[in-house]
């Protein structure tokens, strides 16, 4: 059989004396290697290469060749050993036609001891396979099958050197398990193939479908409400639009966009949208399960399947059965997990952990990641089929800075959420909503959610004023998570900076006469880098700078967001100057 024991009959030496290997060892051996090339995430063509070269290590042999036939719309694919582009003719002319058509024909393995004398080898294929009188090749020839239809071959071939003993039925049997797994790796490669030209194919549709909703010149489009969403930004508006025309089919809806914009809502607002709101919407945070775990909700477990399971159990995809399953932190998951994954979103199938029984279901999957996936796809940290087959209609969910203008209007709803629950009767006075409007957000709305709670906990008047911000007092320790690491290593403890805004500059009108006596400090977008304090005159720092917060804040009426707008500041960073030198703020 496989690495054919390959005895070398010494007469003159005892049979004892010659270590023997099990053939059933090397066989489960080359299975095993065999498989984890077939599970490995490669192009077909090079998967079936790397088999057959394994091959030759468990096989006495000299050549093999695996050749695959056209496949709606797939084309024939012929491989052998040491595969690369344009070498298909090569291995394709070691192939006996009359002889692989009658493995694909019959579906049975035909073995040729000696090509030379088998009738189904003409003397082109004996010349092709190198046998002459001196030269004797025997060949071997079994099919690669799914169910009972033959999808291609599997070939190899022997020169006999008169010492080595074969084991024909070992061999056949052997190779008739490796083409069991190649088989079910081609049809998977297939249907994969298949699933991606056609959701590629829908999702042009929908961005079609997208591109013909714009508004043309003249005719404003009609604004789409979705309930829980609240926004009345370009960006938001973009994004109800599109939620409206996605939620209409099945196709799996990728979500991206930073932590605590607000994905579970959205996949909410798609699943109640579509044609599903009357099935179930179930999620699950994948990144907050290990592995073992997180099989078990997915796909359930039958009892005893493991320890601690005394009954049977549903999982998240059976449950989510005719409905959405929103799995949030997606790209969190193992690689050995992703394929599991993988084969339930494909064939909609899977088996209970411990079981045995398949089980079908009609799920919708809405995935959500904050992750760079294409960088971890080029990394591979993250499946590339996996990849293709969730992110067949993506959607971008835009962060708070990039919606500014939908502060007031979350600010708001956030603080009557609060009245509500705790009887309470606040509101932002215009100096408070400045503060907000002067934050960069970096936790976006749910970090917004938390300051106005926290900011209304704590109030003690009838209305939110600036100064009950836990910034205003150096307070805000959440402003640690986006300080940078050199800052964070000068300054003192509670010097804790604001998230930076863009620079505002001052009207044309609201120019000094002398504009040397304003420093403009422009400040990035980005909330990891914070803005620059103001920098004295060299010639009199205390006097200048000292001038120079008293000049703004009287141009702004001594408010101190607007102030701190006109010198590119924060209102921290100008609330902290007023401070250090000793400016009373008037009151009017």
């Amino acid at each position: 059989m496989v690495h054919q024991e390959a005895l070398q009959i010494e007469r003159e030496q005892p049979r004892a004396h010659v270590p023997l290997v099990s053939l059933s060892d090397v066989a489960l051996t080359g299975i095993y290697e065999i498989s984890k090339i077939l599970t490995a995430p490669n192009r077909l063509e090079t998967t079936l290469s790397s088999v057959v070269n394994l091959l030759s290590s468990f096989m006495q042999m000299r050549h093999g060749v695996i050749s695959l036939l056209e496949d709606d719309g797939i084309p024939d694919i012929t491989v052998g050993a040491g595969w690369n582009e344009g070498t298909d003719a090569r291995y394709r002319a070691r192939l006996p036609e009359k002889a692989i058509g009658q493995v694909i024909a019959t579906a049975v393995p035909l073995i040729a001891e000696n090509v030379a004398s088998h009738p189904a080898f003409s003397a082109a294929d004996v010349a092709a396979l190198g046998a002459s009188e001196e030269t004797r090749v025997s060949w071997i020839g079994v099919p690669i099958r799914v169910a009972s239809r033959v999808i291609g071959t599997l070939t190899i071939d022997r020169v006999w050197d008169g010492r080595s003993v074969f084991r024909l039925d070992s061999d056949v049997r052997f190779l008739t398990m490796v083409a069991n797994l190649i088989a079910q790796t081609v049809q998977l490669h297939r249907v994969v193939s298949r699933d991606r030209e056609r959701l590629m194919a829908e999702s042009g549709r929908l961005q079609k479908e997208l591109s013909e909703l714009k508004p043309t010149p003249g005719r404003e489009r009609k604004r789409v409400y979705v309930d829980g969403i609240i926004g009345e930004s370009r960006e938001i508006r973009a994004l109800l639009e599109k939620i409206m025309i996605v939620a209409k089919s099945h196709s799996p809806v990728l979500l991206r966009g930073e932590s605590g914009t607000g994905k579970e809502l959205i996949a909410k607002a798609i699943h109640e949208l579509s044609p599903r709101a009357k099935g179930p919407f179930i999620k699950l945070n994948c990144a907050a399960l290990p592995e073992s775990v997180l099989e078990s909700e997915l796909f359930g477990h039958e009892k005893g399947a493991f320890t601690g399971a005394v009954g049977a159990r549903k999982g998240r995809f059976e449950l989510a059965d005719k409905g959405t399953l929103f799995l949030d932190e997606i790209g969190e998951i193992s690689p050995s997990f992703q394929a599991k994954l993988l084969r339930v979103l494909q064939e909609q199938e899977f088996e209970r952990v411990g079981g045995s029984h398949t089980l079908k279901v009609n799920v919708r999957v809405v995935a959500a990641t904050n992750r760079n996936l294409e960088e971890a796809v080029a990394k591979n940290e993250f499946r590339a089929d996996l990849y293709y087959r969730i992110s067949v209609i993506p959607v971008i969910v835009p962060s708070l800075r990039d919606r500014r203008g939908d502060i007031p209007l979350l600010a708001n709803e956030f603080l009557d959420r609060f009245n509500r629950e705790n009887g309470r009767d606040l509101a932002f006075n215009n100096d408070a909503m400045e503060v907000l409007m002067g934050c960069g957000f970096p936790g976006n709305v749910r970090e917004l959610e938390n300051c106005v709670q926290r900011t209304a906990t704590l109030a003690q008047g009838g209305a939110i004023v600036s100064d009950d911000f836990a910034c205003r007092h150096n307070e805000c320790l959440s402003a640690l998570l986006w300080r940078s690491p050199n800052e964070a290593a000068t300054r003192r403890p509670m010097e804790i900076p604001l998230p930076v805004m863009p620079s505002v500059v001052a009207p044309v009108g609201a120019e000094p006469a002398n504009s040397n006596t304003v420093t403009k400090i422009p400040v990035p977008l980005s909330p990891a880098v914070p803005a620059a304090p103001v920098r004295p005159s060299a010639l009199d720092e205390e006097l200048s700078e000292r001038e120079r917060l008293v000049d703004a804040m009287e141009r702004a009426g001594w408010v101190q967001a607007k102030a701190a707008r006109l010198l590119g500041l924060t209102p921290r960073q100008i609330g902290y100057a007023l401070k250090k030198h000793d400016i009373e703020i008037k009151r009017f």
